[in-house]
């Protein structure tokens, strides 16, 4: 396996910056999932580290070996690099166990060598017993594992994932994100997991790197990102939070403020050394509830059935141009007169 260094590595296609001066350690057997809307730069990083694109500034290590920088640009071929694509990338008129030898055949590898290798790779993909299987025959998870197989029997040091499950339907990806952390787990191989859906990288990685407009603008456990975004972009990206305006009073104790917001006072939670002054606050669905006694006065402005739960949505009597999001048991109707208590918040750093 091996560590994943990107030093100052920076990407332009022409005038226009794809990856802007990005800073990454991914650690040995680490699982670490790239974040970010479409156009962030992502996918420009997947493609430097496969060596399919040069760096334009930086360098791209794997352990303590350069494979690019100004000087340097090993090929992708001699990375020992897997990929996992969207599309699986499978010969169809091969058998799965043709596709899944293809790459050793390549590198020279004949007889028992080759069916043995080949064995073992669907072994720890669940799929002994498909060898012969063509993948017109088989499903779209199916298909996936067939294309790690295909990685893994490379033995590669890296193993990069490009959205791989963005073709699967709901159910199927639910399946395959309890395999790739399967996977990961049996394997102990180093992933940098690439995709645009927050629901899939929380599940599975062990940090996610969230990026906007070319940069890395928050590396940290899911845990921590969804708690304690550093910016509005992450706290807006990350669950089905909000973000309003609010006025530090006061620091209380260590990693508390005294904000005002909705013309109440509430104690939120805050970083150390949090100034007095206007801030952004984080609001997240399960930090609000209805109250009967104390809030701030809303409107039921819509709810939603999420099968044993409802989505709400509520306007402040005090700004109605910054509405806020529940998650309740039971929900008023639309038009509803309510009260809402904060007992959860975070002050955006900043």
């Amino acid at each position: 396996m091996a560590e994943l260094v990107l030093e100052s590595v920076s990407k332009h296609f022409g005038d226009m910056p794809a990856v802007d001066a990005v800073d990454l350690r991914v650690r040995d057997g680490e699982f670490l999932a790239l974040l970010g809307p479409s156009g962030c730069g992502k996918t420009t990083i997947l493609r430097l580290v496969a060596g399919f694109e040069e760096v334009s500034a930086g360098r791209v290590l794997f352990d303590d070996r350069v494979v690019s920088d100004a000087q340097t640009h090993v090929p992708p071929e001699r990375r020992r690099v897997g990929i996992v694509f969207q599309s699986y990338a499978l010969w169809p008129h091969m058998s799965v166990a043709g596709n899944v030898g293809y790459p050793l055949k390549v590198a020279g590898v004949r007889g028992d060598a080759l069916k043995q290798r080949v064995a073992a790779a669907l072994d720890v993909v669940g799929l002994t017993g498909f060898a012969e299987r063509r993948p017109a025959d088989m499903s779209g998870g199916q298909r996936q594992r067939v294309a790690l197989a295909r990685c893994l029997v490379m033995e590669p040091t890296l193993m990069l994932f490009d959205e791989p499950l963005a073709n699967l339907d709901v159910h199927l990806r639910a399946a395959m994100e309890a395999e790739f952390v399967d996977f990961h787990r049996k394997t102990g191989t180093t992933i940098v997991y690439i995709t645009h859906d927050q629901a899939e990288a929380m599940a599975m990685a062990d940090r996610i790197a969230v990026m906007d407009a070319g940069r890395i603008v928050q590396l940290a456990a899911p845990e921590t990102l969804y708690a304690e975004p550093a910016t509005a972009m992450v706290a807006d990206f990350i669950g089905q939070g909000v973000v309003v305006d609010g006025e530090v009073e006061g620091a209380g104790e260590a990693g508390c403020a005294r904000i005002a917001l909705f013309g109440q006072s509430s104690v939120v939670r805050c970083a150390d050394g949090q100034p007095s002054g206007p801030a952004r606050v984080s609001l997240r669905p399960e930090g609000l509830r209805l109250t009967d006694d104390g809030g701030f006065a809303a409107t039921i402005e819509r709810t939603t059935y999420k099968g044993g739960t409802y989505a709400v949505e509520a306007r402040p009597h005090v700004a109605p141009e910054m509405p806020v999001r529940l998650s309740l048991a039971r929900s008023p109707a639309a038009g509803a007169e309510v009260r809402i208590a904060i007992d959860d918040a975070w002050v955006i750093p900043g």
